[in-house]
């Protein structure tokens, strides 16, 4: 019996000292599509999309920046000439088929795959900025925005074992490369191959930071192969400070630069 009581004393030692072990107090791994980690993202994306961490005033933005792809428009760039500026304006008239823009679609099917403008002069950009006062367009472009974007990239993440950090540099990746190769560009399908290539990630066993910077190398080399996109510094002085800094959950506070201007998100 006196044995008995020295075991169950024992165990009872363990669990009280389990209990109050920092690992059982440690807060909880958030992906990218927790809410306020999705924030943060969008206003990364948008330091380096409109030089601002203001990335809900950015549903009206439109702009030719001479990179071949037409106008870009809306809350990450969404393209008339790759074709996503097109899917954003019949989502909009899905909901609102008398829409300003809604007369704007052929041109918009047209000029795809082109830098090209036919069709879509003064009239078009004012109807833009016009109609993303309108909830219904802000709708569409979010919902273009997860579809094409965010939520492949964050799935695509997380099968590779990737934390917040990861699924963001994933993401980042999407909007401004594509998922796969167009002319003259090199798409995320190609960047991811050429990192595994060189690291395994976290899902095989691999260090997160060292696949994370084999997928920023790859990156980098994917940016100088775009002589319109070969600034670097949104990898190098941006989401490669993060690695380095090993913030692998985007812990604010986030201090970077991208594009010559500097940029924080306090805690």
């Amino acid at each position: 019996m006196k044995h008995r009581r020295l075991l169950l004393l024992a165990a009872a030692t363990v669990l009280l000292l389990a209990g109050c072990s920092p690992a059982a107090s440690g807060p909880a791994e958030k992906n990218l599509d927790d809410p306020a980690k999705k924030d943060i993202a969008m206003q990364l994306v948008s330091s380096a999309e409109n030089s601002s961490l203001d990335w809900k005033a950015q549903y009206g933005y439109i702009e030719d920046i001479g990179d071949g792809r037409g106008w870009t428009a809306g809350i990450i760039g969404f393209c008339s000439g790759t074709g996503d500026l097109l899917r954003v304006v019949e989502r909009y008239t899905a909901k609102r088929p008398d829409n300003a823009l809604a007369r704007f679609v052929p041109a918009l099917r047209a000029v795809k795959g082109t830098d090209s403008h036919e069709g879509l002069g003064d009239a078009f950009t004012a109807a833009w900025r016009e109609a993303a006062t309108d909830p219904a367009l802000r709708s569409a472009q979010d919902a273009e925005r997860d579809a094409a974007y965010f939520d492949p990239a964050v799935e695509r993440a997380e099968a590779d074992g990737l934390s917040a950090l990861g699924q963001f540099i994933y993401y980042d990746a999407y909007v401004m490369h594509g998922y796969a190769d167009a002319r003259g560009t090199v798409g995320f399908r190609s960047i991811r191959a050429h990192a595994l290539a060189e690291a395994d990630p976290p899902a095989e066993g691999g260090d997160e930071e060292a696949y994370l910077n084999a997928f920023l190398d790859a990156r980098v080399e994917a940016l100088r192969e775009e002589p319109s996109h070969s600034d670097t510094s949104r990898v190098e002085t941006a989401q490669r400070v993060f690695v380095r800094e090993g913030k692998l959950q985007l812990e604010t506070p986030l201090a970077w630069r991208v594009y010559g201007e500097s940029y924080r998100i306090e805690g």
